[in-house]
C-alpha cells in the first residue's frame, strides 16, 4: 500500500526489497564487504524515503492494512529515524 500507484510490480517490489534487507543485514557481518554493503544502505534508505512519505500522506496504517492510519504526522517519527538509521550505519559500516 506504501508504493505509488503509478508503479508497476508492486509485489515484486515488496519481495526484492526485502531481499535487500536481509542481504545488507548478511552483509554488513561479512568484514571484506561490510563498507561497500554500507554505502548500499544508506543509498537503498535514501530510495525508500518517498515510500514512506507516499505512506504518510494516503494515511496507511501497516498494522491493519487501510488507510486509515496517523497520516503525516507519523512523518515527525518515521523521518529522523530514516536520518538517525543512515547516520548508525555510515558510523558502524564506514567510519567505526
Amino acid at each position: 500500500m506504501m508504493i505509488p500507484s503509478f508503479i508497476p510490480a508492486k509485489t515484486t517490489i515488496v519481495y526484492i526489497t526485502g531481499f535487500i534487507e536481509v542481504a545488507a543485514a548478511i552483509g554488513l557481518m561479512i568484514p571484506s564487504i561490510r563498507q561497500i554493503t554500507a554505502i548500499l544502505l544508506i543509498i537503498f534508505f535514501i530510495v525508500i524515503l518517498p515510500a514512506n512519505i507516499n505512506a504518510a500522506i494516503r494515511k496507511v496504517d501497516y498494522q491493519k492494512g487501510n488507510t486509515e492510519g496517523p497520516g503525516p504526522t507519523y512523518l515527525y517519527f518515521r523521518v529522523p529515524l530514516q536520518l538517525l538509521l543512515i547516520a548508525w550505519v555510515w558510523y558502524f559500516g564506514i567510519w567505526f
